[in-house]
């Protein structure tokens, strides 16, 4: 297993290290089940950010409650794997929860993100309230267009 793949606890204490050390801790998170450029993308302009990105991974069965049966195609540990191996990515951390909202109050990032096809009204009302409570700042990051895990999946079951 890669030092990168940390559990929800571990990743914590390394945020509290690199806060001390000066270095800021951009997080984000998703299932992440069928990686395509656009995960590439969003991920390389989330890692430019700061200094370290950590990538909160939905857990099997709460990709299963948001994307619905066959899903997930891949195993939450070979998900965590494959996003180790990008180099824009620092740690990943599996959360069983359906939302981020407890993985952003235990890892304290200083910059959230997620993609364009969220808005700062559209985001979770408890994730919000954990990034206030934390002091987070929240950045969107435009979404790449033509780019779909549903769509490839639509696309190679026809």
């Amino acid at each position: 297993m890669s030092d990168k793949i940390q559990t929800v606890e571990a990743l914590a204490e390394t945020a509290v290290r690199l806060r001390r050390e000066g270095r800021k801790l951009v997080a984000t998170n998703g299932c992440f089940d069928l990686l395509h450029v656009g995960h590439v993308r969003y991920l390389r302009a989330a890692r430019d950010l700061g200094d370290c990105l950590a990538v909160g991974l939905n857990g099997d069965k709460s990709v299963r409650q948001l994307k619905g049966a066959g899903r997930p195609l891949n195993r939450a540990d070979d998900r965590a794997e494959v996003l180790a191996a990008l180099e824009a990515v620092d740690y990943v951390a599996v959360f069983p929860e359906l939302r981020a909202s407890q993985f952003l109050r235990t890892v304290r990032p200083a910059i959230y993100v997620k993609g364009g096809d969220y808005t700062p009204e559209t985001l979770d009302r408890d994730e919000k309230e954990a990034l206030a409570a934390i002091g987070a700042e929240i950045v969107i990051i435009p979404f790449a267009h033509g780019y779909s895990t549903s769509g490839l999946i639509d696309s190679a079951r026809s």
